[in-house]
């Protein structure tokens, strides 16, 4: 498996194991923060945590459907956070921070899967 995909599978799973711990503390109350909170937005970055574990797993196994899905988690995340920014004005400033940090790991995972690198884990060994 190419280095670059072993990579950005490593970051969709840690960004969807963020996204899942922080969310699910915030809304089972174990965490508490001095901000507004907007559930729906929690529930959002929960569910999609889930998702960036399955897309991470898909992106391991190299599945024809994975930049899609890239794709389809870049543009979801782009346009909450469009959505946060512009017409939101109960919005917490860390929320808007943890969506743009949200985008900038699925633009490094999208450009990840699209390196063209002949090298790859298993030709490291010399013959």
């Amino acid at each position: 498996m190419k280095i670059t995909l072993i990579i950005a599978t490593i970051l969709a799973i840690l960004i969807g194991v963020l996204s899942i711990i922080s969310g699910s503390m915030v809304l089972l109350g174990i965490r508490s923060v001095d901000y507004t909170v907007l559930t729906w937005l929690v529930v959002y970055n929960v569910a999609l945590g889930v998702i960036s574990i399955m897309v991470a797993y898909q992106i391991g196994k190299q599945h024809s459907k994975s930049k899609l899905m890239i794709i389809t988690i870049l543009l979801m995340h782009s346009l909450v956070l469009g959505y946060l920014y512009f017409f939101n004005e109960s919005v917490a400033v860390e929320s808007i921070k943890a969506m743009s940090f949200r985008v900038s790991i699925w633009v490094a995972i999208l450009l990840l899967t699209l390196v063209k690198n002949p090298k790859t884990v298993h030709n490291n060994i010399k013959k």
